[in-house]
């Protein structure tokens, strides 16, 4: 990480700033983040939701973790199925319940890992590679990951609330492009499409 960048996210005093640091990375004016191979930004599979992402951070959903949803076969020719879905640390209460009710109200999938309160779901298939599970999103991520991984740079006591902050994962039932319909979902609760607006996404 370079110099610049490493003091933009260590002078970062609230999530706020934090949130409106991680939307910059993802639409490219930010060349690192903490957590994150330096110099690198979203993978290319995830450009479409870069809109819908970077309002949901703007917005308190600070998200660490998000893939479409696709299917198809590999490099070599292994069959490969995704769902959409995404992960970040929750820092408004009020943003929290809603995007949870919205989406247990269209059937997504819906964990809640509470590290203060010690409360965790059990991690959810999102990638299978060959019909074999491969990454799983949601559920217990211990303190030092958190730490001196995920959110190390900004402040000690902002690394510290982290650590002890409330994460959500959001994530489709179905596999493939169908589940797609989770980032429109994202967009109306954060505020960024209008309701009944067309969502433009490209698989």
């Amino acid at each position: 990480m370079s110099i610049r960048d490493r003091r933009r996210w260590k002078n970062a005093a609230t999530w706020t700033e934090v949130g409106e640091l991680m939307a910059r990375w993802l639409e490219g004016e930010i060349a690192s983040r903490p957590g994150y191979a330096a110099r690198y930004g979203p993978d290319e599979e995830t450009e479409h939701l870069v809109p819908v992402l970077a309002a949901a951070c703007r917005a308190g959903y600070i998200t660490t973790n998000s893939q479409p949803g696709e299917s198809g076969a590999g490099l070599r020719g292994e069959s490969w199925e995704q769902r959409a879905a995404v992960t970040g640390l929750v820092t408004d209460p009020g943003l929290l319940d809603r995007l949870t009710a919205a989406a247990l109200a269209e059937g997504l999938v819906v964990l809640v890992d509470d590290h203060t309160a010690e409360i965790y779901g059990e991690p959810y298939i999102c990638t299978t590679v060959s019909g074999e599970p491969f990454t799983a999103f949601g559920g217990y991520v211990d303190h030092a990951n958190l730490t001196l991984v995920e959110w190390r740079g900004l402040r000690p006591e902002l690394v510290e609330q982290a650590a002890a902050g409330v994460y959500l994962t959001l994530a489709a039932p179905e596999w493939g492009p169908a589940g797609e319909r989770l980032w429109p979902l994202l967009d109306r609760v954060t505020g960024l499409r209008p309701e009944g607006a067309p969502h433009a996404h490209s698989s």
